[in-house]
């Protein structure tokens, strides 16, 4: 079953997967709202024995696949995910099916999962009499910061919860057709802050007759990073970044205020919330020292992307099985981005992997990121995509994480 037979598969539905992708890059969507990229799926997806569960706070939607053989124990579920949304930037491909909206591009390749999940529909809806169990395929909008994973579980698309769960992400500065994983922390969790520290403006001649926020802002600025290379050991990855700093009017007027808004990157539970607390324990001394009030507001993004590490050795094996032995990579590090299908692996086990889809032979460390206008996907290397997805669905419904 795991062989190259099931790649052939996914290639022989290369037109498929780039057409629908193609479809989705052109008309954008952003946040939990993306109905026409919904409607394209449906549609490339109608004819396949599928029951479809949608509604509530999203667009978001579940189609489930049953398979027909006969299980010998208790039948499994397993859970894909892809994700729909864009992001609000302009497009700077060329590409001839670039974005046709003003201020939105697929810059995060979630046209490319959400074209491969689809493809991995198709091949596995020709298998349903190869396998027991039911394959649930998540198709998530608002993945772009606005919690569509949460949103779904919610709303309880995800009922009764799968026993594993997988999910693709595409790197277009990864070599051709590579996969990599890791068991543990694979990607961050990111929260912001904002903090807004009060004082008392004046004239810019007479500071002693002010208390002056600029300074104490500047301070506090410097004192995070202090706080994360003394307050945290050097091995473990804490980010804290002030990515705005903003003051005043004009040239001779101390202000009555100033702000500052940042992330921070944590990689465990228990680093995040020891870095709120000494992000408002250092924030209210440095304030206080000074006479002035100091606010810190925190608002918590994506939790910690965690792989378990069965799942991870299960799409390992999977990996080289069907696209070679060459073909996976372990990553020797978290990377310190964030993921919403972390919320799905807080309640299933699972893993996410990495799919490099640099043009084939191109030195792809210099190829453009994710998030960049001029990002470029090497359409040849989706099927191993949809090949590596249906492949994880069928290995873990016949054997689980055995």
């Amino acid at each position: 079953m795991y062989t190259a037979d099931l790649l052939d598969s996914a290639r022989n539905l290369s037109s498929h997967i780039i057409s629908l992708r193609r479809a989705i890059h052109a008309e954008p969507e952003l946040g939990l709202q993306t109905p026409k990229t919904s409607a394209k799926v449906r549609a490339a997806l109608a004819d396949l024995p599928l029951t479809w569960r949608e509604g509530g706070a999203t667009t978001g939607m579940v189609a489930t696949l049953k398979g027909t053989q006969e299980a010998a124990g208790p039948t499994r579920r397993v859970l894909l995910r892809g994700d729909m949304d864009a992001l609000p930037m302009a497009e700077d491909t060329g590409l001839e099916f670039a974005s046709t909206i003003e201020g939105r591009m697929h810059a995060c390749g979630h046209d490319t999962h959400t074209a491969m999940l689809a493809a991995a529909a198709e091949l596995l809806s020709s298998k349903r009499d190869e396998f027991a169990g039911e394959v649930q395929f998540m198709f998530q909008p608002g993945e772009e910061g606005y919690h569509g994973a949460r949103f779904m579980l919610d709303d309880g698309l995800i009922d009764p919860l799968p026993d594993a769960a997988f999910a693709l992400h595409i790197m277009p500065n990864a070599a051709h057709g590579v996969i990599a994983g890791k068991p543990g922390p694979l990607m961050a969790a990111a929260d912001q802050f904002d903090i807004r520290v009060t004082g008392q403006g004046g004239h810019a001649s007479m500071p002693h007759d002010t208390r002056d926020p600029v300074p104490v802002a500047a301070e506090i600025v410097t004192s995070l990073q202090s706080m994360v290379t003394r307050r945290f050991n050097a091995a473990d990855a804490v980010v804290v970044t002030v990515t705005q700093l903003d003051a005043g009017t004009a040239h001779n007027v101390i202000p009555d205020f100033a702000t500052l808004s940042g992330t921070m990157r944590t990689l465990s539970h228990e680093h995040r919330a020891k870095v709120h607390a000494l992000m408002r324990e250092v924030t209210a001394g440095i304030a206080k020292a000074h006479g002035v009030e100091a606010e810190v507001t925190i608002t918590e993004g994506f939790p910690v992307t965690l792989c378990d590490p069965k799942a991870v050795e299960l799409g390992q094996f999977v990996t080289r099985e069907t696209l070679g032995s060459d073909a996976w990579r372990d990553l020797p590090a978290p990377i310190m981005g964030a993921e919403d299908f972390s919320y799905v692996l807080e309640k299933v086990p699972g893993a996410m992997f990495f799919l490099g889809v640099a043009p084939e032979g191109d030195d792809w460390s210099s190829c453009c990121g994710i998030h960049s206008p001029r990002m470029h996907v090497d359409e040849s290397a989706l099927p191993y995509g949809t090949a590596v997805l249906a492949g994880c669905a069928l290995r873990f419904l016949e054997r689980g994480f055995a």
